[in-house]
């Protein structure tokens, strides 16, 4: 039980806001991106930099709270309860060095930032889908990037980082100082720290392609057949994903899209856009697109292609690797996700994976997925009248799919794990044991208990 006289002494200890439930500005500052991970923290701490985050935890661990980090909260899958939250968003510090061509990002800053500083000098960092989503979190579990067939993980790219571990140390990491906790973090996600600051490599970008096809839903068998023939076959130049989108009748859902189903291929060809766009002519001969998006773009609009939602949402979110998107594993998407299915999703993605995100990292590391063909992502709105139904629908395609799938899934989207089974699929039997270990050594008392835990989770 955190009494007043506990939370005053927090208060004294950091320089950010520290917040309980009734204090006004709590509820802003608990609310992530994903309204499904609803926070519930006795007392929340606004961290203004890696000393608040320090007294923060110190202050936990002398009182045996729980604690939980949160930046912008796209990864808020499951709900906190109780115990201490430390917000990360203040954290903005941002450096480029165009000449290395390498960032330091503070813990709060989102991939749209990082853009904007180092477009101007023909460099990007390897972001995903979305450019609102935060750098830290994002990283430290991996990274999908939506360039990722061209440059690899994000995770590989991680050069130092700032740790604070449960006591209250602050560690300094690197490929030369403490290699196995450094390799840990990059893919292992942040169960055994919170990270306040990384530093990572950045790529020149010299030429960009994107955007995406719409077709009609009933034509879904079609497109995904010839998406399974051509898109293995891209140079690493091509990235390349498609997905089944039940689309609201909402405003922010374009005229020809509103309350449709659709099949949505999505691309995206780093260099020439000439070359570019003769890699994707292919598939625009394929049915009668609805709506074609895809030109020379410049990579600052690069959430045009996916058109990832900017506004809080309930998402669910899961899905698995795949080791083949043949014919066989069309079918039996198509079987349960497609036309005349009654299907609660709001997507169903194939990313195509392989060239650079198979290619094993410089650097240990705890990143899963690079023996996969595809990647298969399920995402889901959390609302009436569907919530209900999505749980046992996203398992039923699951299983369908379990003929097709290595095993394994991605850990920035695993959905609601229930289990160290479920839990352990998101990284490598070797890597997850690594990072069972280090964590009884670096929290002993398991106070990072929420969100994408190891081990017994929470106790």
């Amino acid at each position: 039980m955190i009494s007043a006289a506990d939370v005053d002494e927090l208060t004294g200890r950091v320089r950010g806001p520290v917040l309980v439930p009734d204090t006004e500005g709590f509820a802003q500052e608990v609310t992530g991106f994903n309204l499904a991970g609803v926070a519930r923290p006795n007392v929340v701490v606004g961290a203004t930099g890696t000393e608040d985050v320090v007294a923060a935890m110190g202050w936990a661990g002398a009182h045996r709270c729980p604690v939980g980090v949160q930046a912008t909260g796209h990864g808020a899958d499951q709900a906190m309860e109780g115990g201490l939250l430390i917000t990360t968003s203040r954290m903005q510090d941002l450096d480029v060095d165009p000449v290395h061509r390498t960032a330091r990002v503070g813990a709060g800053v989102r991939w749209r930032n990082v853009l904007e500083a180092t477009l101007p000098h023909g460099l990007i960092g390897l972001n995903g889908s979305s450019t609102d989503v935060g750098v830290v979190g994002y990283t430290l579990g991996g990274g999908l990037p939506i360039l990722g067939r061209t440059f690899g993980w994000a995770a590989e790219r991680i050069l130092a980082a700032e740790l604070v571990t449960p006591d209250g140390a602050v560690h300094r990491l690197d490929a030369d100082h403490d290699p196995e906790l450094f390799g840990l973090l990059r893919g292992g996600t942040g169960n055994l720290g919170i990270v306040t600051s990384l530093a990572f490599e950045l790529v020149p970008l010299d030429g960009f392609y994107g955007g995406g096809i719409f077709y009609p839903g009933a034509d879904a068998h079609q497109v995904l057949t010839a998406f399974s023939s051509w898109a293995p076959a891209l140079p690493p130049q091509a990235n390349t994903s498609v997905a089944l989108l039940r689309l609201p009748d909402l405003p922010m859902v374009p005229d020809p899209l509103r309350g449709q189903f659709v099949v949505h291929l999505r691309f995206a060809w780093a260099g020439d856009p000439d070359q570019g766009a003769q890699a994707l002519a292919p598939m625009r001969e394929v049915s009668h697109p609805v709506l074609a998006t895809a030109a020379p773009m410049d990579y600052g609009e690069v959430d045009r292609i996916d058109m990832d939602p900017t506004e809080p949402v309930p998402l669910f979110h899961t899905g698995g690797f795949l080791a083949d998107f043949g014919t066989d594993a069309v079918q039996d998407l198509l079987a349960v996700a497609g036309p005349g299915q009654d299907f609660p999703a709001v997507a169903v993605e194939v990313v195509q994976m392989g060239a650079a995100f198979s290619h094993p990292g410089q650097v240990p590391d705890a990143v899963h997925g690079r023996g996969a063909d595809c990647f298969l992502g399920v995402v889901a709105l959390l609302v009436p009248p569907v919530a209900e139904a999505v749980p046992a629908a996203v398992e039923a395609l699951l299983q369908a799919m379990a003929p097709h799938a290595p095993g394994g899934v991605f850990v920035n989207h695993y959905g609601f794990p229930d289990t160290e089974a479920e839990r352990a699929r998101a990284w490598p039997a070797e890597a997850y044991e690594r990072l069972v270990q280090a964590k009884t050594a670096v929290d002993p008392q398991n106070l990072l208990r929420f969100q994408h835990v190891v081990g017994q989770g929470h106790c």
